[in-house]
């Protein structure tokens, strides 16, 4: 086979298309009105004492509030940004804001982990 700039231009784009971006989400209609959800519909959650692409929540907070944690090949994107973790592991946040799953919620669309503590949101 030979190798032509048409041929090299998809081996690139291939390449390119390796790297993962932004993670897929969807926006949900639940008891707390539409919210932002990972595909499978699962929850996502804001904490209150975050600090823009920085997460305050960890240890025994983590276990709580899972974070919304990035695939190793991931790429951050428009408004989604990568944060790092104290505990080394990377995760999502949306417009600056962390996001993290509840331990509660157990089927998509649940919304239990709302208000938790006064400090504890859904995205809208």
């Amino acid at each position: 086979m030979r190798f032509t700039p048409a041929l090299f231009g998809l081996a690139m784009a291939l390449a390119a298309g390796s790297a993962f971006a932004a993670p897929e989400t969807k926006m949900m209609d639940t008891s707390a009105g539409s919210v932002l959800t990972d595909n499978a519909g699962m929850t996502l959650y804001s904490f209150d004492k975050d600090e823009t692409n920085k997460s305050n929540c960890n240890d025994q907070c983590a276990t709580n509030w899972p974070p919304f944690l990035v695939d190793a090949n991931a790429m951050a994107e428009g408004d989604w940004t990568i944060v790092d973790r104290a505990d080394g592991s990377r995760m999502w946040a949306y417009e600056g804001m962390p996001l993290y799953y509840w331990k509660d919620d157990v089927k998509p669309g649940d919304v239990s982990g709302d208000g938790v503590g006064g400090v504890w949101h859904v995205v809208k």
